[in-house]
């Protein structure tokens, strides 16, 4: 007999008739024309378990409110796993991928040897990347440059040592910069390095470029293909047929799944996206831009190009290297590695000015009190609601959970326009 709750769905007007046909793993509905006998449909009604629910949605935010399976009848690894999620996802620009929300900077990852001392060793870098599986941060940013290569190395080493499924976790690496092949420091002297004849032909967005980086990642990644590919910057030098037909043939062949770029002017962006759709060939789903509370320039064109054509943003520099993170005088007396090297050495892209960034960074401070939030919290907080997902560098687990903690906080309109209102319109930082 079939259930009266299924007869109910089988309700149909019109000049449609219905025909049940129970089978081993279900009913099968078939919809008729009453005139010409056609099939006009076909519907798989499956049986499943009769799972009593006695769990809320709100202790659980990722059991959706049609699930009425009870989580002990779980398996034990399956109940772990959600449990241990911490983040949330979002669906990347138009494209079906979903990426964490945050997404792991991977640049602190790799070698002190590079360019600054404030990057990860291998031991400490697998433990982060092994506590960021743990919590559900499964999108890990980095590029082929990144400690000349070691970032990428690393990265494979701790999917193979702690056995994380290669299609459970979302790469994404980046072409452009020169990557030295003798473990010698490439981006301090990639200028000179261009000019020779080991080089000439491994940095940019030429085709040669781009074959020979990607095949290099990829065996430095010990994987067969890249989730998401981002060229790291825009290379005038080369027509851009030829750098998105090259970009187009690795999605074909399979060892790239999704393309995006980086930082550079929105008129470069549209027309590497206009070149790509007028040959059929895949277009950029994701912008990596310069974006933070005291850096808002790409408010002006590039945020609402992305918006309007369906391009997911995940900005760098969310935090803008911890100035946003920690208390201004912490920063200004450089309490921690990273803001020693931005306050004696110099900041790599921006330097923060009295008025209005340190303003703005007070400004967090107060809202952040008055919420009993951190300032990670407000400051990403404002940005989450602005963009796909923020690229966080992080270097410990309890940073790792402070950033997971700003899932579901959103501030006021007031709050928002108290932190937006003493900005000044600033140099463009990040560029190539």
């Amino acid at each position: 007999m079939i259930s009266t709750a299924i007869r109910k769905r089988m309700m149909l007007s019109g000049r449609r008739n219905v025909t049940p046909q129970r089978g081993l793993h279900g009913i099968r509905i078939l919809l008729y024309d009453n005139f010409s006998h056609v099939a006009l449909k076909s519907i798989h009604l499956f049986k499943t378990p009769n799972y009593k629910a006695n769990i809320s949605r709100a202790k659980h935010p990722f059991v959706t409110q049609s699930s009425s399976m009870d989580l002990k009848a779980l398996p034990r690894h399956y109940q772990e796993n959600v449990n241990n999620t911490k983040c949330t996802y979002r669906q990347l620009g138009k494209s079906g991928l979903k990426v964490s929300v945050p997404i792991l900077g991977c640049m602190g990852i790799g070698d002190q040897d590079w360019v600054w001392d404030w990057v990860m060793e291998e031991e400490e870098s697998i433990r982060l990347l092994k506590a960021a599986w743990d919590r559900g941060i499964n999108t890990w940013d980095t590029a082929n440059v990144f400690s000349n290569g070691k970032s990428e190395t690393i990265i494979g080493k701790a999917i193979k040592e702690h056995q994380i499924p290669r299609h459970k976790v979302v790469l994404i690496t980046k072409v452009f910069c020169t990557v030295g092949e003798h473990g010698d420091n490439a981006m301090a002297y990639a200028a000179p390095l261009r000019g020779t004849k080991e080089y000439v032909n491994q940095s940019g967005l030429s085709r040669q470029s781009i074959m020979n980086n990607v095949q290099a990642s990829l065996d430095r990644l010990q994987t067969d293909y890249i989730d998401v590919l981002m060229i790291h910057r825009s290379d005038d030098r080369v027509p851009y047929e030829e750098t998105m037909e090259a970009l187009h043939d690795l999605v074909r062949v399979g060892k790239v799944r999704y393309l995006g770029a980086s930082s550079m002017w929105t008129y470069q962006f549209v027309q590497m996206q206009h070149c790509a759709e007028k040959h059929g060939w895949t277009k950029f789903v994701c912008m990596q831009n310069h974006y933070n509370l005291i850096y808002r320039e790409e408010e002006r064109e590039m945020n609402r190009y992305c918006k309007l054509t369906g391009v997911g943003m995940i900005p760098w520099a969310p935090l803008c290297r911890g100035w946003l993170a920690r208390r201004l005088q912490d920063s200004l007396n450089g309490t921690t590695q990273r803001s020693q090297d931005e306050c004696f050495n110099g900041s790599r892209y921006i330097a923060i000015r009295e008025a209005p960034d340190q303003q703005i960074i007070r400004r967090i401070e107060e809202v952040a009190d008055s919420k009993g939030w951190s300032m990670v919290d407000v400051a990403l907080a404002w940005l989450n609601k602005r963009v796909t997902s923020p690229v966080v560098g992080m270097r410990t687990e309890m940073m790792l959970d402070e950033a997971c903690a700003v899932q579901g906080k959103e501030l006021t309109v007031e709050e928002e326009k108290y932190l937006e209102e003493l900005y000044e319109p600033r140099a463009i930082s990040g560029h190539a």
